[in-house]
């Protein structure tokens, strides 16, 4: 059958006219718009990829559910860090080449197409929709998916995009809230896919310092946790992913993980395709998945970034507050229009993403993937203005 077309303003060279004013200003460009990592990769994690170069999961083909090693790693930190226990509410697990493919091939994957309905926030990651289109299937925005009458008396919904904490927002629903949309999918027969790549970045109930001493992160809650999923992962996928909590964007390195009788035929299809992690890359997987002390230092710049950037921007005039969770600032844009405030913005030398990429042309997106003395910079010319 095919991909479908498929149609979104989500398009980086859209804003290569900023970024070039911006360059011309006294210091350079500030670019806060991808959220794409700047700090190093964990040593641990380096040593991991290097040390498996010669491999036999190196030199052979490597496994599409992911070595022994890292099913265990997999299953562990969802055991420490998500406060699920994979086995007991009958989940699978493998690992993807980053997200955003698993995000993209999500609706391909489970076949859906022409009168199926997936829906997702009217604010949010444009590969929802993007995938969604690929498939052939038809895109139903609401404007809060914890909202379930929003969306559960559609014809035809067969999965239900969950963002928490979101992507440009930085919103975290509850476990209640959660629990409600996933009874609600399983209602109707649909699947909820819960995207929490940024579970680990929340940022209203956590105390740094606690962090640093290795009292854990507060993470946002599972749809895999018992008191949300009812001790079953039937009907329901989680997503997660390193890019951010370890800096391993490049190394693409993400997984799946809920519906047995779903990711196993999803892991077979994947085989087939060849959409399989690079054996080396498995090892370094594991190492990321073990290094809690790398991902709570990372955790602690993230947070001082955006506790600085949030300060920069309200002196310049924006109301905002710190997010709830993720990586990014929201803001309405003074004038009303995104591309105005962009143009504004890059006569300061910043560069942040027009809000219209994710839903709502009324707002940006800041992100805090730059450097200590970047958001410093940036913060102090927002606050010269």
């Amino acid at each position: 059958m095919g991909f479908h077309e498929f149609s979104t303003p989500y398009d980086w060279s859209r804003i290569g006219a900023y970024k070039r004013i911006a360059r011309q200003v006294p210091g350079g460009l500030i670019d806060l718009s991808v959220g794409s990592p700047v700090d190093e990769v964990a040593d641990s994690i380096q040593r991991a990829l290097a040390n498996a170069a010669g491999d036999e999961n190196a030199s052979g083909y490597p496994l599409t559910i992911g070595t022994p090693a890292l099913r265990q790693a997999m299953a562990q930190w969802f055991h420490d860090c998500r406060h699920v226990d994979l086995a007991a509410v009958d989940a699978a697990v493998v690992p993807t080449v980053g997200s955003k493919e698993a995000v993209a091939l999500m609706a391909s994957l489970l076949g859906l197409g022409t009168g199926d309905v997936v829906v997702q926030p009217r604010v949010s990651y444009p590969t929802y929709e993007i995938g969604t289109q690929l498939a052939g299937a038809e895109v139903l925005k609401v404007d809060d998916v914890a909202d379930v009458d929003s969306w559960r008396h559609h014809p035809g919904v067969k999965a239900v995009w969950v963002n928490s904490p979101n992507n440009p927002t930085g919103a975290v629903y509850t476990a209640a809230q959660m629990a409600r949309i996933v009874e609600a999918a399983r209602q109707i027969g649909a699947v909820t896919l819960s995207d929490e790549c940024y579970a680990l970045m929340t940022w209203e109930h956590n105390d740094v310092r606690r962090i640093a001493r290795g009292g854990g992160i507060n993470a946002a809650p599972c749809a895999l946790q018992p008191e949300v999923c009812s001790g079953s992962a039937q009907g329901i996928i989680v997503l997660y992913s390193l890019s951010k909590q370890s800096n391993m964007a490049g190394y693409r390195t993400a997984l799946l993980a809920g519906d047995k009788q779903i990711l196993d035929h999803m892991s077979a299809m994947r085989k087939q395709i060849g959409m399989i992690v690079p054996g080396p890359v498995q090892a370094a997987m594991v190492a990321g998945l073990q290094d809690s002390q790398a991902v709570a230092e990372q955790y602690e710049r993230y947070c001082q970034r955006l506790g600085e950037l949030v300060q920069g921007l309200r002196a310049y005039g924006y109301a905002t507050t710190m997010p709830q969770g993720a990586l990014y600032v929201w803001v309405k844009a003074k004038s009303g229009d995104c591309w105005e405030d962009m143009r504004a913005l890059a006569n300061l030398g910043i560069v942040p993403s027009p809000g219209e990429f994710y839903g709502d042309a009324r707002y940006l997106r800041f992100s805090v993937t730059a450097t200590d003395e970047q958001i410093r910079q940036a913060a102090q010319r927002l606050a010269i203005g």
